[in-house]
């Protein structure tokens, strides 16, 4: 099992424990709500009861429980009406929200009252909720209490999706702060190991041009120096590519045209005979500023893969467009094609289909494009058996 597996079924038992806690805390909310929802009804029911006995008691009676029982509802929003929907009394209604008071304080806000308008509007909302009323019968004549639930209720029901939304946005500015500190730790490292790189093969490069020129005094030498000064020459422009990518690279003004032909001509002398490599521009000029020593070695990492993908037997074809704002180098074979298992994990560090090889070149190949050029670099299209086309969008 690769890195990225784990990472990915890592992802999924955190989502997945996610996803337990906020239903866990949504389903115990709802228990609870509901079970307030019941004792306030049953303290409607004391409450209206209470009422009944209040009315119901001559003045030799003890109205003391009575009345204790009435006084004690300061939380519940209710209004007594009788047949006829006639509001008799109302207890607990507030018109103004502590935000509400503040700005009345202010001034921001004008006073308001509790008025008959008011109450018929708060009636119709509590009608409108479809909470039963309670039926209270006072001396033969039927009254009704409506009620509504608390505020206290009211914030519970709403707690857990606050709670919830808190935890969520904590989390997702964790995982960006988190994300973009690895991203600077990677961007370190790279820069680091490229700059070594670069570092190390200097030395004996430089010795290495020292030895050629002295063989080049030997005639019969001169055949063999030639060659090796070619490779000599390979290994500079890889320590150039590596020590540019240690650095913020310059960019300069390149007909793009001129480069992609430049490299295909090298690649043409490198790969096998039977690998065909066609282009085709749609303007035989395009200038955009890029880093030639860095563009070229994408398009040349892009070509090799494509190499290996066709078993050194094959056609590559190279295709260049453009619009007003960007241009669009497509670079598409006729080989295999990219496992599927893979696809979404192509451009990361370490992941490869071959049995040799690092699985860096493509990776770095994105960082080039994106990080240095601001443009883009992806798989537009990739069919098992029939090929893969890579694209790099480039701003100009």
């Amino acid at each position: 099992m690769d890195i990225y597996t784990r990472k990915k079924k890592w992802k999924f038992v955190l989502i997945s424990f996610a996803i337990t806690i906020g239903v866990s805390s949504l389903f115990v909310t709802n228990m609870l709500v509901r079970e307030l929802k019941t004792e306030e009804r049953k303290k409607i029911e004391l409450w209206a009861a209470a009422t009944k006995q209040l009315v119901s008691l001559t003045g030799e009676g003890d109205y003391s429980l009575a009345i204790k029982v009435i006084s004690e509802n300061d939380n519940i929003p209710v209004i007594l009406v009788d047949d006829c929907d006639t509001i008799l009394e109302s207890r607990n209604f507030q018109i103004y929200t502590k935000v509400d008071s503040f700005l009345l304080k202010l001034g921001f806000i004008s006073p308001k009252k509790i008025t008959p308008q008011f109450l018929r509007n708060e009636l119709h909302k509590i009608k409108d909720d479809g909470e039963p009323p309670i039926e209270v019968n006072i001396i033969g004549d039927k009254q009704w209490i409506y009620y509504k639930d608390s505020a206290l209720l009211n914030r519970l029901r709403f707690y857990p999706i606050y709670q919830l939304g808190f935890i969520g946005i904590f989390m997702f500015i964790a995982y960006f702060i988190f994300n973009s500190s690895r991203r600077s730790e990677q961007n370190q490292v790279w820069a680091g190991m490229a700059k070594e790189a670069a570092h190390q093969l200097g030395t004996p490069i430089s010795s290495l041009l020292a030895w050629i020129e002295l063989l080049k005094k030997k005639e019969e030498m001169k055949d063999m120096v030639l060659e090796m000064e070619k490779d000599i020459l390979r290994l500079e422009t890889i320590t150039d590519r590596f020590s540019k990518i240690g650095s913020k690279p310059t960019l300069e003004n390149i007909n793009i045209v001129e480069l992609i032909d430049n490299t295909v001509t090298y690649l043409k002398s490198r790969f096998p005979e039977k690998i065909i490599i066609n282009t085709v521009y749609e303007k035989n000029k395009t200038v955009i500023p890029v880093s030639r020593v860095l563009l070229n070695w994408v398009i040349e990492n892009i070509c090799k893969n494509a190499v290996d993908a066709m078993k050194g037997n094959g056609e590559i074809v190279i295709k260049l467009t453009e619009d007003n704002n960007h241009i669009l180098i497509n670079i598409s074979d006729n080989g295999e094609g990219i496992n599927p298992s893979i696809i979404k994990n192509v451009f990361k560090p370490g992941v490869t289909s071959k049995k040799r090889g690092w699985g860096l070149g493509l990776s770095l190949s994105k960082r080039i494009v994106e990080e240095y050029h601001q443009g883009s670099l992806f798989i537009s299209n990739s069919i098992k058996g029939i090929g893969t086309t890579f694209s790099i969008k480039l701003p100009k």
